[in-house]
């Protein structure tokens, strides 16, 4: 995970932009809670999930390189791809879209060929691939590289 840091602060540097030092108050208590944060979602083949990520998700990258796949969504958010040796567990989510339609979304999404999970047990129970917690909804799928990737509507 350093390694991912590290590259992702020369990234930054690259492109001269502002990486603020971290504050620190209380008794030298780190604040994270006023910087962006993005997921790091690893991948045995780059280009695979370069093609996952355009064919299925409709999502091209905002910058390339060694270092991986910068892909940028919603509210100023990014998240990046990198080359990776290890694989993705796939038994927990690395990363969630917001949505305010979940079904329209897994719709959308089924319609250019994402598959998703579906889950029948004590705690989660998906009905057309849609799962009610309380309030939210969930619906979750893999990337080709088996990364666990999720919708949410957090009414």
């Amino acid at each position: 995970m350093v390694f991912v840091h590290q590259k992702w602060y020369y990234v930054l540097r690259k492109k001269k932009e502002k990486v603020p030092a971290l504050t620190s108050c209380n008794g030298g208590a780190t604040l994270l809670s006023e910087y962006p944060i993005h997921t790091a979602l690893p991948a045995t083949d780059l280009e695979r999930a370069k093609r996952f990520y355009a064919d299925k998700l409709g999502l091209t990258p905002e910058s390339e390189g060694p270092d991986g796949l910068f892909y940028r969504c919603g509210g100023g958010t990014r998240f990046l791809v990198f080359p990776s040796g290890g694989t993705a567990s796939g038994t927990h989510t690395q990363m969630t879209w917001n949505t305010t339609n979940i079904e329209a979304a897994v719709a959308e999404l089924k319609a250019r060929g994402v598959v998703f999970e579906e889950y029948d047990t004590p705690e989660v129970k998906t009905i057309n691939s849609v799962a009610t917690l309380g309030q939210s909804k969930g619906a979750w799928f893999q990337d080709s590289e088996g990364n666990l990737l999720a919708l949410g509507q957090f009414d």
